[in-house]
């Protein structure tokens, strides 16, 4: 099932009016612009490219409709010239992206797009938007896999995202970097991700006493049921289902799991795990939610806790809510291009990243350099999209779900630590280096 998302005008202005511009002044050379991100957030170690599917969809289904061609002509803003080209424009250019799921680093291209100017300029805005939270989420999702590498995680975020579309690209971005499952239904629809849920405090609330709410639900639900303990008090709502579970599974009914959400998780889980083990209760699992993160997680680790909920700090990416990203000119009209602001220098051309790798597969180091330039170790841009058409069906989400999972497993050990570690490597070649040098030889 594919979303189409909102339309081209879901963009910035200045998008529009350098448009205008480029039309005027007939620049409509070749544009080779490239996203990547200048410096890794604090406290990340790596991160984890998603996204690549929404923008190759978004680039090929955009087209200006013609009521928004006619609310464009109502503003005043833009000639008929702008207009009349403006009805038939889609883009028609090339991508190389680096597969979901890669581990990526600063300075590094995770996606290239080469097309006449006026197109690889118009959806710059769209593909920041769409790269840079899902990465930022599924980064952060890949280190709350590292910290509880052998527990169900399942995305609990939905309600506290930021609107509507974060909250189904935040679950797909997490079960990709490696959780369990998502509550978020739709996402569960749209791309086939396990689907789990228990039930809300309210639901306890609404029966008139825990041990009927328990049954109520157990008997709706005898294939999967999870039951919150914590309404009242924990241990005292353990004590109510104890009876019921051993009264329902005389019935065949058995009770799955019960869930803590409230206090300190690991006192508490400890705490259940024996009451349950005293009562002969030694299947039910024990699942745990309540603002969770990585760091949590790591915290937790020996809690008898099987599964957790993650939710807002994930989905929000709470302690690094944004990337310092780009999406740069890097070539136009044959030339290098390269931005030489203070602290925001850019390297110029289209560029390749070879990853190394030690005798065992772990990551050595990377080397960028000009995409003509080989050097030993694995190609990361891959091509996806020619003349503005993809060259082969997005891989299923599995897929790019088995890479992550790959990726993770080749990370040094000091990069899979949830504390900062030593920059990994990225090396500037030779090639690149001199292509700058003459670029700025060149340049104004």
């Amino acid at each position: 099932m594919r979303d189409d998302g909102p339309g081209i005008l879901l963009t910035d202005l200045y998008q529009l009016t350098m448009l205008q511009t480029y039309y005027d002044r007939g620049m409509e050379d070749t544009a080779v612009f490239e996203f990547f991100v200048r410096k890794l957030p604090g406290e990340r170690n790596f991160l984890m490219a998603v996204g690549l599917e929404q923008v190759l969809a978004f680039l090929e289904r955009a087209r200006f409709s013609a009521d928004e061609i006619d609310w464009l002509a109502s503003t005043g803003r833009f000639d008929a010239r702008l207009i009349a080209r403006l009805r038939d424009w889609r883009f028609t250019g090339d991508v190389d992206a680096v597969p979901e799921g890669t581990i990526v680093f600063s300075d590094e291209p995770i996606l290239r797009v080469t097309a006449p100017l006026p197109e690889a300029q118009l959806v710059e805005t769209r593909i920041i938007n769409l790269l840079q939270y899902q990465i930022l989420v599924a980064s952060k999702a890949a280190r709350c896999v590292l910290a509880a590498p052998d527990r169900l995680l399942v995305d609990f975020g939905l309600r506290r995202a930021h609107g509507s579309e974060a909250g189904l690209l935040s679950a797909r971005a997490a079960y990709l970097a490696g959780f369990g499952g998502t509550s978020n239904v739709l996402a569960g629809r749209t791309w086939d991700i396990p689907l789990f849920g228990t039930m809300a405090h309210s639901f306890i609330l609404a029966h008139d006493s825990e041990r009927e709410a328990f049954e109520h639900f157990a008997r709706s639900h005898p294939r999967a049921n999870t039951m919150l303990v914590d309404t009242y008090d924990t241990e005292t709502g353990v004590a109510a289902l104890v009876p019921v579970a051993r009264r329902l599974a005389h019935e065949g009914i058995r009770i799955q799991a019960v869930r803590l959400d409230s206090g300190d998780l690991g006192e508490h889980a400890r705490c259940v795990r024996r009451l349950l083990d005293d009562s002969g209760l030694a299947d039910v699992q024990i699942f745990a939610s309540g603002n969770l993160d990585e760091y949590a997680l790591r915290d937790l680790r020996s809690a008898p806790i099987d599964g957790y909920g993650v939710g807002t700090r994930m989905n929000t990416s709470a302690d690094r809510p944004y990337l310092d990203c780009a999406y740069k000119l890097q070539e136009y009209a044959g030339r290098g291009r390269r931005k030489r602001s203070e602290g925001k220098e850019t390297w110029p051309g289209r560029k390749q990243v070879f990853r190394q790798l030690d005798a065992g597969g772990r990551l050595v180091r990377d080397v960028l350099t000009l995409e003509d330039d080989t050097q030993e170790g694995e190609r990361l841009l891959q091509a996806v999209m020619r003349a503005g058409r993809l060259l082969d069906e997005p891989p299923p989400l599995t897929a790019a779900r088995q890479r992550a999972s790959r990726e993770l497993a080749r990370l040094p050990g000091a990069l899979r630590s949830l504390d900062p570690a030593p920059p990994y490597e990225v090396q500037i070649s030779v090639a690149l280096r001199e292509a700058a040098k003459r670029v700025d030889e060149n340049s104004g």
